[in-house]
């Protein structure tokens, strides 16, 4: 092959790429003029806002993932350089997101002032995290046969990871940064396979077993002393649209209320705005749409047994 037509190729590429490059642009602002009013804002960083939370977690739980060895003298500094390198970096990303301004309902509400503020409540709320989540620990010792300790359960189980994670999505979400609780959200799903939306209500005491495959919708409301396995779903059962836009309704309650005391077993579908009265069981694989009774036992009908007998199945 030729210089010239290694460099008429090259042309070509460059010429394709261009092209691509330019329709690419113009796609690009459209969508920006669409959301934005004026110049286009910068976004918060995911990056920076999963490092955000590392930072928050090491502060509540420092012996464990804080640095090896800390001694118990040095634990309280710890703690409080994890925090004054986190909170700053977490007014930022609100700052951000609340300067995007508010593009639905729920949506921040636009004035990067409040950043402060926000940091302020979330800052004053990490206490009741962390006993909140002592109560999920707990929890998980006290109902799973396999769990040897209060360490193991902190460093090794999925469902108190993603609880934790959740715990501190939550505040977020209700001082008024929900992208930013979703990237939190998110970033947890990814590391434990549990979808749980930031505002989902989430009474103490909740134990996810195993995990893989759990989803918990945004207006879903989990009581005190609640257990669900691998694979439930607290979903909605339809959406709604709205009857003005023709749009989907957001912001309204369409998600399940799971009362004290509930126990759910693996691969169980709990749909809509429906009640699971205090103390019920459901049973694995049920598909579920409508409220029950408190001390509720929902099975499957059972499986048929039969016995073959001889070669030709009589």
């Amino acid at each position: 092959m030729s210089a010239q037509t290694n460099e008429r190729e090259q042309d070509d590429d460059q010429f394709r790429v261009a092209d691509v490059v330019d329709q690419l642009r113009r796609l690009r602002a459209a969508s920006q003029r669409r959301r934005y009013r004026g110049a286009t804002p910068q976004l918060p960083s995911r990056e920076a806002t999963i490092e955000v939370v590392d930072g928050v977690v090491q502060a509540l739980y420092p012996r464990h993932f804080g640095p090896q060895g800390l001694s118990a003298r040095e634990v309280d500094a710890f703690v409080a350089r994890s925090l004054n390198g986190a909170l700053p970096m977490l007014e930022r990303q609100i700052a951000l997101e609340l300067a995007l301004g508010a593009e639905g309902v729920g949506a921040a509400e636009g004035d990067p002032a409040r950043a402060g503020e926000i940091v302020a409540e979330f800052a004053a709320s990490l206490p009741q995290v962390r006993a909140l989540v002592d109560t999920d620990v707990r929890a998980g010792l006290d109902g799973d046969p396999s769990a040897a300790s209060v360490d193991e359960i902190i460093f090794s189980f999925p469902g108190v990871a993603a609880v934790l994670r959740h715990r501190i999505a939550h505040r977020l979400y209700g001082f008024g940064a929900p992208m930013l609780a979703r990237i939190v959200a998110e970033d947890a799903h990814s590391r434990t396979g549990i979808d749980i939306h930031p505002g989902a209500e989430i009474g103490e005491r909740f134990f996810i077993d195993h995990g893989t495959g759990v989803v918990i919708g945004e207006t879903a409301v989990v009581g005190r002393n609640v257990r669900i396995y691998q694979a439930v779903t607290l979903g909605a059962v339809r959406f709604e649209t709205d009857e003005t836009t023709g749009g989907l309704r957001k912001n309204y309650p369409r998600h399940p209320i799971v009362e004290d005391d509930v126990v759910i077993y693996a691969g169980a579908t709990l749909l809509g705005r429906i009640v699971i009265g205090k103390g019920s069981t459901i049973g694995g694989n049920v598909w579920l749409t409508h409220s029950v009774p408190p001390a509720s036992r929902v099975t499957q009908a059972k499986a048929r047994h039969e016995t073959f007998v001889g070669g030709d199945g009589i």
